[in-house]
């Protein structure tokens, strides 16, 4: 698998691209706990932040290059000793995360359609969010905090 990652001229900040394949789930996830641990996060927050990483790297694999091939950069910064800044970059189809509605979870499960669950579970997990198309790129941006 091709992956680069290169250090960031902004204050400690770091960059990993990958193709945009659900095979790099584990290079994208550790790469996000390393800095997560060395921010100082709890284990019990570091679970919370591999299942945001990994719901987000999938969507943006399936839902935004329909599992074509493309590529993604996730950035990783801390912005004080509480947070955590993540950064997803993609050149697929725009899909502003923010702007989803949530699944109505009174309906029966036989009436629902399936999935639909990841982006509320994002919300939930996650302290800031904003999202951003910039000419052919999506950019999301997760802040989430140690102390939470």
């Amino acid at each position: 698998m091709n992956a680069t990652r290169k250090a960031m001229p902004a204050a400690e900040s770091e960059s990993l691209t990958v193709p945009a394949k659900v095979d790099a789930l584990p290079q994208c996830t550790e790469f996000v706990i390393a800095h997560a641990v060395e921010a100082g996060f709890m284990p019990s927050r570091l679970c919370d932040i591999e299942l945001v990483v990994e719901e987000v790297v999938t969507n943006i694999c399936r839902h935004g290059y329909n599992d074509q091939p493309g590529q993604l950069e996730l950035r990783c910064r801390r912005v004080d000793t509480q947070r955590l800044l993540l950064e997803f970059i993609d050149c697929g189809r725009p899909f502003d995360i923010l702007a989803t509605r949530p699944p109505d979870l009174t309906v029966g499960l036989d009436e629902r359609e399936v999935g639909g669950l990841g982006v509320p579970l994002i919300r939930a997990m996650v302290d800031e969010a904003s999202y951003r198309r910039e000419g052919n790129r999506n950019i999301l941006q997760l802040v989430v905090r140690a102390d939470r």
